[in-house]
């Protein structure tokens, strides 16, 4: 549409010189007023598409719309504790650095039903927080990776939490896929953590629940489920407590092992969020007992044994990377710490979340 002037020129005017010389200031100046904007009418150009530029004195503005911010889930809700407790058991706390000026990360403990020492439970916002799988040289072995320890300067500009993943491959019964390779086979029915290419994450039986989508871009198989539907599988109180893995001793690894012992495990809850849990005299169904009671619907075992339960969170100054000197571990009794993600050493898989910086699903560029 094309762009008609504010003040468009007059038309020419014919005169008589003589008789008509004391109007002709007269008719130029009505000739000008009869061509300025009328009250309502805009001297500015509003049609997207149109062309020409307006000579208007009022300047115009353009307005950008920015990918929408990440906007948090509601958050968790207190535990009821299974046993008489501390006043604190099963009341969240905030930890770590906040995402779009929310926590994304709270943490509580709770003592698991027949037990005696606390359990560290932590929930994750995946509205705030995007999922990053590592991989290690002794699992899953076959490298080398993009992603492995230590982490990066770049990836630790977001790093809010990072925890530790399952079993070696070996010992796993399950399969690896990450950064567009098949580590090891996936298995039908095999407990999963899944990775999509926007950084949400959840878990559930392979086959069933998850399965191959062209946005999957990891997949952690362990062991088989420990909760579906809600509650704790017939396999999490199988009598036969070895089939969640080969357990040390109660000082060394060289003996017998025992049931209640350091265990680690993840899953979500109905609306997505993230649960992990890891303490140092869990059975099977405890572990699974946890999850549940901190709402996850779709649950797994992760490592265990003293050596490998891990979770930390990073809440360094405003600007700064999150490092082992701003990290707290969520169970200082572990072995492992906050330190433990940036060491080079550090051969096993885990997973980082990480600060969004748009909405899940939202154009980010």
């Amino acid at each position: 549409m094309p762009v008609r002037s504010a003040f468009p020129e007059p038309g020419r005017r014919r005169i008589r010189r003589a008789s008509l010389a004391g109007l002709l200031v007269l008719g130029v100046f009505l000739a000008a007023c009869g061509t300025a904007p009328t009250r309502g009418a805009s001297s500015r150009q509003t049609s997207r598409g149109a062309t020409g530029t307006s000579t208007s004195d009022r300047p115009t503005t353009t307005t950008t719309t920015a990918p929408p911010g990440p906007t948090p889930l509601a958050g968790p809700v207190a535990l009821a504790p299974f046993t008489p407790a501390a006043p604190t058991d099963g009341t969240w706390t905030a930890a770590g650095r906040t995402v779009n000026g929310f926590p994304a990360v709270y943490e509580t403990r709770l003592v698991p039903p027949g037990g005696t020492i606390e359990a560290g439970i932590a929930w994750m916002d995946t509205n705030l927080l995007g999922a990053q799988l590592y991989s290690g040289s002794k699992s899953p072995g076959g490298g080398p990776y993009m992603f492995t320890a230590p982490v990066q300067t770049a990836q630790a500009a977001t790093l809010v939490a990072a925890f530790n993943g399952g079993f070696l491959m070996k010992d796993a019964q399950g399969g690896y896929y990450t950064e567009g390779r098949t580590i090891d086979p996936l298995v039908t029915g095999a407990a999963s953590l899944v990775i999509h290419a926007d950084g949400s994450v959840t878990v559930g039986a392979w086959g069933n629940d998850v399965t191959m989508t062209p946005d999957v871009v990891a997949v952690r198989q362990n062991l088989v489920p420990l909760v579906e539907g809600g509650q704790p599988t017939a396999q999490a109180s199988n009598s036969d407590w070895s089939v969640w893995g080969a357990t040390c001793g109660v000082s060394s690894c060289s003996g017998a092992g025992i049931e209640n012992q350091w265990r680690s495990g993840v899953g979500v809850t109905a609306d997505g969020a993230v649960v992990y849990v890891a303490g140092p005299a869990l059975d099977p169904l405890q572990l699974a007992q946890l999850l549940v009671r901190a709402g996850v619907v779709r649950g797994m075992e992760l490592d265990i044994n003293p050596s490998w339960p891990v979770f930390a969170t990073y809440d360094p100054p405003a600007g700064a990377p999150a490092g082992p000197t701003n990290g707290s571990a969520m169970q200082p009794a572990a072995d492992q710490g906050a330190a433990t993600f940036f060491e080079a050493s550090w051969a096993r898989d885990f997973i980082t979340m990480s600060a969004r910086s748009t909405a899940v699903g939202a154009p980010s560029g």
